[in-house]
């Protein structure tokens, strides 16, 4: 007589779909971590308070990561790995339990959709963009070498979704995307911010550059002065310094600054 080894048999078996998905969120430990990270420096810098605000990660052709929220939240400052779950883009999910999908994953899927030049999405809520948002400010190039990146940003276009609203439907979604066109940040009016980029620190700084500048055309006008944008003759000697400029050397400081304030998580 001969015993099958039941290694073997449970081996043979199918897959169940929900075992199927676990799988595949497992696969992305180290995106996991990623998007954490980004989360928790949004946060440090003050782009989102308390619960609010998330970011995606494209993985695959068909789905993303996001940050969702667990049965015990405490917030983007404290987002644990545990925190991100695979969506698909079509927007179905299979969450464990106690989690949900962001409120406004529709503008995370229409951006993606839309925009294959993208792979990561961040929604933020700056109070500075808010404030210029509502005063019906734009964004301009107002500064030079303090952030080359931003003034770039800025003197090609930083476009304004114009409705105060949550971004919960397919509709609205394909609306801020219009809206958005091929730029890399879009604001919200009374809201905040989408941020894009071919990776998640690249959507990461974006944000926090259009925050920058932000903060220093507000401080302008509460001054009672309306800045000029740089002069074209100063163009020439602001260089384009490149993604890796933000993907290597600033992303590694504000993972520095996560460790100094205690909030590192690698």
């Amino acid at each position: 007589m001969t015993h099958e080894d039941p290694r073997a048999t449970e081996q043979a078996l199918p897959l169940e779909r929900e075992d199927l998905f676990v799988m595949q969120v497992t696969d992305y430990s180290e995106e996991r971590l990623l998007v954490a990270e980004g989360c928790r420096i949004l946060a440090l810098r003050g782009l989102v308070d308390d619960i609010l605000g998330h970011i995606s990660l494209r993985v695959g052709e068909d789905s993303l990561l996001v940050r969702c929220r667990g049965r015990e939240e405490r917030g983007l400052k404290f987002t644990q790995p545990d925190d991100i779950h695979l969506v698909r883009l079509d927007g179905s999910t299979e969450l464990p339990d106690g989690y949900s999908a962001p409120n406004e994953l529709p503008l995370h899927l229409a951006t993606l959709r839309a925009r294959p030049d993208v792979s990561a999405v961040v929604h933020a809520h700056p109070p500075a963009v808010v404030a210029l948002t509502l005063i019906g400010v734009p964004l301009l190039g107002v500064v030079g070498a303090y952030n080359i990146p931003a003034m770039r940003m800025a003197l090609a276009g930083i476009p304004t979704f114009a409705r105060s609203v949550l971004i919960r439907s397919d509709a609205l979604g394909s609306a801020m995307v219009d809206a958005l066109g091929d730029r890399p940040v879009c604001l919200l009016r009374g809201h905040g911010l989408t941020a894009t980029g071919s990776s998640v620190e690249s959507a990461v700084i974006n944000a926090i550059n259009v925050d920058a500048l932000a903060r220093i055309q507000l401080q302008v006008l509460q001054a009672g002065v309306t800045p000029a944008a740089v002069a074209p003759a100063d163009l020439d000697d602001l260089p384009d310094l490149g993604p890796a400029f933000n993907e290597q050397h600033v992303w590694r400081f504000h993972l520095a600054d996560l460790e100094h304030a205690g909030l590192g998580i690698r």
